[in-house]
């Protein structure tokens, strides 16, 4: 057991044995035990008040490395690092097996880009609130009014109402196809 204080905080390392527990339930009842165990054990040795379960948080890959081999075939002592903050437990595993590693290590990358392209994001919005600033702080006025004389040396306002107006005339004129009627036979027109 190592330990380790610190103001409210308390580190510890524990070799947790589950066989004896689980012995006597049903093999389909298994892990779940040994899970459980690891709760009690980690009550009563924290120090946890009226030894309330609800108070010890296990880890994910805690959980993972007790179930990977089913709910029948749990491992049979385990070594984890137990962290108490006030009144509340966390438990981690201290020797990750290799699939577990590799597992942990492909999270904490993509954890790693998300917080990179969120940056990068950050940094191009930035960029482009402070080239809208030095746009609006240009002199805005003098370019609208060189765009409207343009405008009308051009005559492209007028040139613009009529083109609308010819589309308008055109997309009603089009007659919509219809459809080919069935032929009616004869026989039955009498």
């Amino acid at each position: 057991m190592v330990e380790s204080k610190s103001e409210n905080k308390l580190e510890r390392e524990y070799t947790i044995p589950l066989r004896k527990k689980s012995r006597v339930v049903p093999r389909y009842r298994k892990t779940p035990k040994a899970i459980k165990t690891i709760k009690e054990f980690l009550a009563r040795h924290m120090k946890i008040e009226n030894r309330d379960l609800n108070k010890v948080k296990i880890d994910k890959n805690v959980n993972e490395f007790m179930w990977a081999r089913g709910i029948r075939k749990h491992p049979h002592k385990i070594k984890v690092k137990v962290m108490k903050d006030g009144e509340n437990v966390r438990v981690e595993l201290v020797d990750y097996p290799n699939k577990l590693k590799f597992k942990k290590l492909r999270e904490e990358k993509r954890k790693k880009d998300a917080l990179e392209s969120i940056d990068k994001k950050k940094t191009l919005m930035q960029r482009g609130k402070e080239s809208l600033q030095k746009k609006d702080t240009e002199k805005p006025n003098e370019k609208k009014k060189e765009e409207i004389m343009e405008r009308e040396k051009t005559g492209a306002e007028p040139a613009k109402g009529i083109e609308k107006t010819q589309t308008k005339k055109i997309k009603h004129q089009t007659e919509k196809p219809t459809k080919a009627k069935k032929p009616v036979r004869v026989a039955l027109q009498k």
